[in-house]
């Protein structure tokens, strides 16, 4: 009897060990992978991304957020600094009356096809309530798009 006794005692202890011992260990997680970026750089994908999510694709970073990096706008050093990044989403102004004026209306700009080098001359400028334009002549003229 006393050796059941001493058996069930031991085995208790044990399970109690091994449960709290257990939850003490820590336990191996997986990290979690890095968020993929695709990237979306045409005028078609930019314009219906900007359309379906109201902002741009993870693939821009404002001139500010590249100057951060180490871009220099007169180095063309943009690839090198943000690997797959493009400029956009800082405002752009309309100081040429171009684009269409509403009571509360902002435009900002993002840069299109570009993969090294210096900024090119095409340009997606879209509005916060929804237009959307290109230019391939560096705001000289608009299509819209949406």
């Amino acid at each position: 009897m006393k050796r059941l006794l001493s058996t069930a005692v031991l085995a208790l202890l044990l399970t109690f060990v091994f449960l709290t011992g257990s939850q003490l260990t820590p336990v191996p997680q997986q990290k979690a992978s890095a968020a993929t970026c695709t990237i979306i750089n045409t005028f078609t994908g930019v314009a219906n991304y900007l359309s379906a999510n109201g902002t741009l694709p993870c693939n821009f970073i404002t001139k500010s957020q590249a100057t951060g990096l180490g871009w220099v706008a007169s180095k063309g050093n943009l690839a090198v600094v943000a690997p797959g990044k493009s400029i956009g989403g800082d405002t752009f102004g309309n100081r040429e009356g171009l684009l269409p004026s509403a009571s509360g209306r902002t435009w900002r700009e993002a840069d299109i096809n570009y993969t090294s080098g210096f900024r090119n001359s095409d340009r997606i400028v879209y509005s916060n309530d929804g237009l959307i334009y290109k230019t391939t002549d560096h705001y000289a003229s608009f299509t819209r798009m949406k």
